[in-house]
């Protein structure tokens, strides 16, 4: 990290990116992420549970089926808008507070369980996300997180987008946060322990074509790549984002089925 990164600046740009397109039409699919997170830290009824960078609620939602008092929270407040309506069609009681994942408004030790998918990795200051968390987590609590791996297709697709829009000099690639070794560093001494599991969620769409186009038009930073390029630049990038889905494809032709490696975490706090 260089410390003559302007955070501010890039976490601006950052919102941006995210208040752009709908992540929302993405975000859903990717509830069973949550689930499986919520049972891999043995929620408990009653316990306080804070999601970070919740986007539209997955975790929100797979805490608070199972009792527990969820606070969700996000820098983006339309994403929260969308949790808050998925929650209200359940009869689900969260909180939803606006909330950046580096300065946390809460006290230290508010919570039992802190959780975050796909969310905090893109913090652009890592540590201090990371130490954040561990605040607000009590002692014996646990931090939950889902992230993708830099060899994920996520992680891919990323760095095709390096190509064409180069990443902020002095931050790490959000898929560290994949990394166990990465992760260590991060929690440190305040981690009695870190139990990490690879797991691979299935992108499910009709073709190459079909993905690029959800992802154009509704996930953020590709949204923001598109924009940002002249059409040449743009078909060369749509280009190589179809020849990696492609790659991947375990369908066949009839439809896409991409599996992408995430990493489920469980960080006991010391």
């Amino acid at each position: 990290m260089n410390a003559n990164t302007d955070f501010v600046a890039l976490k601006t740009r950052q919102m941006g990116a995210w208040a752009s397109g709908d992540y929302a039409v993405i975000g859903t699919t990717l509830q069973l992420v949550g689930e499986q997170l919520a049972e891999a830290c043995d929620l408990r009824c009653d316990e306080r549970v804070l999601d970070i960078a919740a986007g539209n609620g997955n975790a929100t939602l797979a805490a608070a089926r199972r009792g527990c008092q969820v606070t969700s929270t996000d820098y983006v407040s339309s994403l929260l808008e969308r949790g808050a309506e998925r929650a209200r069609a359940e009869r689900l009681n969260v909180q939803f507070q606006v909330a950046d994942a580096e300065e946390l408004p809460f006290g230290d030790g508010s919570f039992d369980a802190v959780l975050s998918t796909f969310g905090v990795m893109f913090a652009p200051d890592q540590i201090r996300a990371a130490a954040e968390m561990t605040r607000v987590c009590r002692p014996g609590g646990r931090i939950g997180l889902a992230n993708w791996t830099p060899e994920s297709l996520v992680g891919r697709i990323f760095k095709i987008l390096g190509r064409y829009i180069p990443p902020p000099a002095g931050v790490q690639p959000p898929s560290q946060w994949g990394v166990v070794p990465h992760l260590q560093k991060l929690f440190g001494q305040k981690a009695a322990a870190i139990d990490a599991t690879p797991r691979t969620f299935q992108f499910r769409y009709r073709s190459a074509a079909h993905f690029i186009e959800v992802f154009r038009n509704w996930y953020g930073p590709i949204h923001k790549a598109f924009a940002a390029l002249d059409a040449d630049r743009a078909k060369a990038l749509e280009q190589d984002l179809a020849d990696l889905l492609n790659e991947l494809n375990r369908a066949g032709s009839a439809s896409l089925v991409v599996p992408s490696e995430y990493l489920e975490i469980v960080v006991t706090r010391r």
